[in-house]
């Protein structure tokens, strides 16, 4: 059984964790705070399967499969033009002559907005509440750390422009004010790595007084190497409940210090951080 801080099932991996003062708290923001794009990986994973068959490899799918998926959620939490420079450099190796990774990205997109419009839309129509397309008690979270005087900020691998868009919808912007990063066109401009080192830099904040909350392994790595606290949201997106067990093993590889399903237990985890 997993050490797990007191009444809670939140595990405690890392029992000489950070525990404050903490001045600053860094968000993803796909499976962290948004499931608007929950099984994203459901859609690409397919979709560069689908591509490296075409290429005539004797891999079977089952082999593909399992290629494809290590490369995406190890790069998970990085821009996605990061996942699709890899799949050209997969296809490429394959004797083929790749796409470039924006044509690869943009049919991604296509493909995954079929999905995520849909979510959209029911939202707008009242079908469908912000609250239950967020991973529950996340803005009650985002509020607590506010009040303790913390600065959120939020960083995504997802096109800026749908992170706008989607923070709106789902009634978080406010929390973050300016401080909402993510891809963009020029990929170089932007990172989660870049984005830390800024709060560092900038507000005076050292790493070890900064929280991070992901489900991606790219954002816990970055938190865990400038000595914060690295949470780890290993969210069940589908069900909104409990753990995701492979979120949970990535997440635990990537350095996190915590693991938690989702912020139901959050007063609590304060608590035991001496808030």
């Amino acid at each position: 059984m997993p050490n797990c801080i007191p009444g809670t099932s939140i595990e405690i991996v890392n029992s000489n964790c950070p525990k404050g003062p903490f001045q600053a708290a860094l968000f993803d923001f796909d499976g962290t705070i948004s499931l608007l794009r929950q099984s994203w990986q459901d859609v690409m994973i397919p979709m560069m399967i689908d591509i490296l068959q075409q290429t005539g490899t004797s891999e079977s799918s089952e082999q593909l499969h399992e290629i494809v998926e290590n490369f995406v959620m190890k790069l998970n939490g990085k821009q996605t033009i990061y996942q699709m420079m890899q799949l050209a450099e997969e296809v490429q190796t394959r004797g083929a002559a790749p796409l470039e990774p924006i044509d690869y990205k943009n049919q991604y997109h296509d493909l995954l907005w079929k999905e995520v419009s849909q979510r959209i839309e029911q939202i707008k129509q009242g079908q469908q509440t912000a609250a239950n397309m967020c991973v529950p008690q996340v803005h009650v979270a985002i509020e607590c750390l506010i009040e303790r005087g913390l600065v959120p900020y939020l960083a995504s691998g997802t096109d800026l422009k749908y992170v706008q868009d989607e923070a709106q919808l789902l009634q978080v912007t406010d929390y973050f004010g300016t401080h909402i990063y993510a891809a963009l066109d020029d990929y170089k401009r932007f990172s989660k790595q870049m984005i830390i080192q800024k709060i560092i830099q900038e507000t005076g904040v050292p790493g070890a007084q900064i929280i991070g909350f992901g489900d991606g392994y790219v954002e816990i790595e970055e938190i865990h190497k400038v000595g914060g606290l690295a949470i780890g949201v290993a969210s069940n997106e589908e069900t909104r409940e409990g753990i995701n067990t492979w979120k949970r093993t990535r997440l635990i590889d990537a350095g996190a210090d915590l693991i938690m399903a989702d912020y139901r237990e959050f007063p609590t985890l304060l608590n035991w951080l001496n808030f």
